[in-house]
Formats: C-alpha cells, sequence, structure tokens
C-alpha cells in the first residue's frame, strides 16, 4: 500500500539527506510565540491538501504583528474547504532561484532523478532533464549545463553556487535506495550562498 508524506513528514524525512529550511509545525496559537524569523511562510499541513496552491494555502507574513491574522486566514480557508488539517507550518523565508529535484521510478530504468526550473516555471516550461539514480558530480554538472534554460544561474542577481547545486543533486540521487515511487521537490531555494528545499511530497510504495 502507497503511504504518501505531507510536506512536514517529507522535509522531515529529508532533512537527514538535504538542507531543509527552517520550519515550526504551529498547532494552535500558543505556538505562534515560537516564531522569531520574519518573513515567514505559513502554510496549510493536510494530508488531504497536497497541492496547496488549489486552496490558497500558504501566505506570506512580514512581520509578527500580522502573524496571527494570517494564521487564523488560513484555518478560516481550511475549515471553507473542509480539509482536516495537522496544523500550520511556519517556515523561514529564502530568496533564490526556484528549482524542481525529484525522484520518479521507471519501468525501464528503475528509479531516475528529474532536474529543472521550479515553482510557477514548472508547468509553464515543462524542460527537464533526467538521469538513471545514482549519479555522479560529473553527472550532476552536466544536468545543470545541460537545462535550455541554465542561463539564468548567471545571470545579474541570479548568479547561484553551483556546485552546491551539483552536491545536492547527488545526494537526492542516492536516495535512490529508499523505496521511494515518487519523490517531488519544488521548489528547492538556491542562492549564491544558501540552498534549501522549501517544499516536498514523497510517495513510498
Amino acid at each position: 500500500m502507497k503511504k504518501v508524506l505531507n510536506e512536514y513528514e517529507a522535509e522531515k524525512f529529508l532533512k537527514k539527506y538535504v538542507p531543509v529550511a527552517n520550519s515550526i509545525l504551529i498547532k494552535n496559537k500558543a505556538n505562534l510565540e515560537k516564531v522569531k524569523s520574519f518573513p515567514t511562510v505559513l502554510k496549510i499541513i493536510s494530508n488531504n491538501a497536497i497541492h496547496k496552491t488549489e486552496i490558497q494555502g500558504v501566505i506570506i507574513t512580514s512581520t509578527k504583528n500580522e502573524l496571527e491574522n494570517s494564521y487564523n486566514e488560513l484555518l478560516q480557508r481550511a475549515k471553507k474547504h473542509k480539509i482536516k488539517i495537522e496544523g500550520i507550518l511556519a517556515q523561514d523565508y529564502y530568496e533564490g532561484i526556484e528549482l524542481l529535484i525529484g525522484i520518479k521510478k521507471d519501468q525501464v530504468f528503475n528509479r531516475v532523478i528529474v532536474f529543472g526550473l521550479g515553482g510557477i516555471y514548472t508547468e509553464i516550461l515543462k524542460e527537464v532533464v533526467i538521469r538513471k539514480c545514482p549519479i555522479s558530480m560529473e553527472d550532476a554538472e552536466e544536468m545543470i549545463y545541460e537545462l535550455k534554460y541554465n542561463d539564468i544561474f548567471s545571470s545579474r542577481g541570479n548568479k547561484i553556487n553551483k556546485s552546491k547545486l551539483a552536491e545536492i543533486l547527488v545526494k537526492v540521487s542516492n536516495l535512490y535506495k529508499q523505496p521511494i515511487q515518487e519523490l517531488d521537490i519544488n521548489p528547492f531555494i538556491i542562492n549564491n550562498k544558501e540552498a534549501y528545499v522549501v517544499d516536498a511530497r514523497i510517495v513510498f510504495e
């Protein structure tokens, strides 16, 4: 029987292998006091709402004064859609290029790693680079340069740490040993200094 991990569960699993954005699962209003970093991203966590954008399940909150209102708004949206929630995730906000990194189980090649531009560009451009798992650093570097829109990585204000990205791709590919049917990290945020998983979903066999 397949097991689907929501974002909170998936990121908890991934923390052992790759850098994941700092976050706190808010179970009640009292927990809001634990949120110290702003801006922060608030997200509905529910096994009934894996795709949060469809229910407007994400709010970026700039100040502590906005925090409780944003939290209450997400609770109302969940109630409106009749969604049972696990809590509201408060996650540190990071700026950088949004990427897609994933693993798919292929009938021919077994597990493959998938890499491309993430966020809104995933559906617009529909362009990814694929390799059989596991990959080497050389493979990872080839994937980065093979991406049709890789020039975005060197444009003004968008420079990224490509060696760190290659290391992350190798680490993700090594998850092929796990019984993963599907792993979607989207987006993975990277800039010239930092790189973090900021949303993820995993389906285990």
